[in-house]
């Protein structure tokens, strides 16, 4: 019968244990096994002590034939029991096997103790590169905190003097403003103005139009009037003149009465009389 020194998986999901046994190579791998040899947990912290085996089965069983898987040789390895059996492969006997371990442990020691300067050195050279690189950090921290302050600066400077130049244009730009506004309104005044005294105009042209002749029909009227007065001045005068001629004659017929015999007198047209009839003559 073919038999291995190999691992049987016992754990649960995601938590694996194993058990190093002696089985029948055509068996599975969970299958029933001959004897039980140790254990090895692969998830322990602490890695030195994370596998047993019992080295005494386990010789017994090299001597039978049994053949180690790979992992198996490994724990064997690192227990020192291949090393063993190398040796007993040899034909040693104990005692110089026992010299060959001793001197194994001392190189195993030995290998440790350089790992372990190796990675104090590692250790060593990281942090003093981890010091450089905070070191070449904060340089550039502190240069790039120079170098915003400066661009700080600049753009501050920059910025004050683009305000100045905005205020100035916008002064400028205001002056130039008041300045339009101002000839706008001059403009403006004058356009009224030459308004204002071309209505003025207009407005006495038609007035003066109108009014010449309304002062051409009030002359008129006037010298109308005068007329008339005059006129009704002369008939006024012609009245009185005829009335006291009437009057004297009357005077005189009154002498002539009491001095003579009485006789017909013929009555002469008066002046109004004529003057009727001349005015009923022209009408016609």
């Amino acid at each position: 019968m073919a038999t291995r020194i190999r691992l049987k998986r016992i754990g649960r999901k995601n938590r694996p244990f194993y058990r190093v046994v002696v089985m029948d190579s055509r068996q599975r791998r969970d299958g029933a096994a001959i004897e039980e040899l140790g254990w090895y947990n692969p998830i322990a912290k602490d890695k030195e002590h994370n596998f047993e085996l019992k080295e005494e089965r386990i010789f017994h069983w090299l001597q039978q034939g049994a053949q180690p898987s790979d992992i198996a040789h490994k724990l064997m390895k690192r227990a020192g029991i291949a090393m063993k059996w190398h040796l007993m492969k040899q034909g040693l006997d104990e005692k110089a096997i026992e010299k060959e371990i001793q001197k194994l442990d001392l190189r195993r020691e030995a290998q440790a103790k350089d790992k372990l300067a190796a990675a104090d050195k590692e250790s060593k050279k990281k942090a003093k590169e981890s010091e450089k690189e905070e070191a070449k950090e904060v340089a550039s921290s502190v240069l790039e905190k120079e170098q915003v302050e400066e661009e700080k600066t600049d753009e501050s400077v920059d910025v004050k003097s683009e305000t100045k130049d905005a205020e100035e244009k916008i002064e400028d730009e205001k002056v130039q403003e008041a300045k339009e506004t101002e000839e706008k309104v001059e403009d403006k005044e004058v356009q009224e103005t030459k308004e204002v005294t071309e209505t003025k105009e207009k407005t006495e042209e038609k007035v003066g139009e109108k009014t010449e002749p309304v002062k051409e029909e009030a002359e008129q009227k006037t010298e109308e009037a005068k007329v008339e007065k005059t006129e009704t001045k002369e008939v006024t005068e012609e009245k009185s003149a005829e009335k006291e001629k009437e009057a004297e004659e009357i005077k005189e017929v009154t002498t002539t009465k009491k001095s003579t015999p009485k006789k017909k007198v013929e009555k002469k047209p008066s002046a109004k009389d004529a003057k009727s009839k001349d005015e009923a003559k022209d009408d016609k």
